[in-house]
């Protein structure tokens, strides 16, 4: 959490602790492996590769290696709270230059489902609470406003960066870039059947 303290994210409620062996989970690997696209993470071999290879790895937490390492070791709570997961760019760099051929970008976004599902995702972060707004404007009208968007993100995690990006925000509306509107679809009942194959339980937090 230090090195993503000092790039500027909020991390003021951690605070270090010891993790007892009792505290882990050891269903967690298994339930990630069966996960959709997760199911080579047990074949991973700790050689740290991702990690030199990801071009976010100085922003994480914890580094993408030691993500996998501590999901196969257990650390639901720590995994599934932490920024790393959040701040993968899906890049595939890691994917590339894997000698195991691991998909770990796939493992992120398993990993990030999970977290919104079990409502562990680090607070006020604006990238899930984007994912989560994004889901639930798409299931409601079947299409993304932007501005309505914009408004709801800002004001769930940084009311005071809202203020700041007012101007912004007011040279865009007059020049038609973005819309304060609601748009919809027509068949808005379809949009919410195609949804759940993709994310099996409904909007509300619980998919991205």
């Amino acid at each position: 959490m230090a090195r993503a303290a000092r790039k500027g994210f909020r991390v003021s409620n951690w605070k270090p602790r010891v993790q007892y062996q009792a505290e882990l989970d050891p269903s967690f690997p298994a339930a990630v492996a069966a996960l959709p696209g997760a199911g080579k993470l047990l074949a991973c071999i700790q050689c740290g590769t991702c990690t030199g290879a990801c071009p976010m790895s100085p922003y994480m937490d914890y580094s993408p290696r030691r993500i996998i390492g501590m999901t196969r070791a257990g650390f639901r709570r720590e995994v599934l709270g932490s920024f790393t997961i959040w701040l993968c760019s899906s890049c595939y760099a890691c994917t590339v230059t894997c000698p195991k051929t691991i998909p770990i970008t796939d493992v992120m976004y398993a990993l990030k489902r999970q977290a919104i599902r079990e409502r562990v995702y680090p607070r006020r972060f604006a990238i899930p609470a984007l994912a989560r707004e994004l889901f639930r404007t798409v299931w409601k009208r079947g299409r993304n406003s932007e501005g309505r968007l914009l408004l709801r993100l800002y004001l769930g995690t940084s009311p005071l960066m809202l203020l700041r990006r007012a101007g912004l925000g007011l040279r865009l509306w007059r020049r038609g870039r973005l819309g304060l509107g609601a748009e919809s679809v027509r068949r808005r009942d379809e949009v919410q059947r195609i949804l759940p194959v993709a994310a099996p339980r409904r909007a509300g937090g619980t998919a991205a």
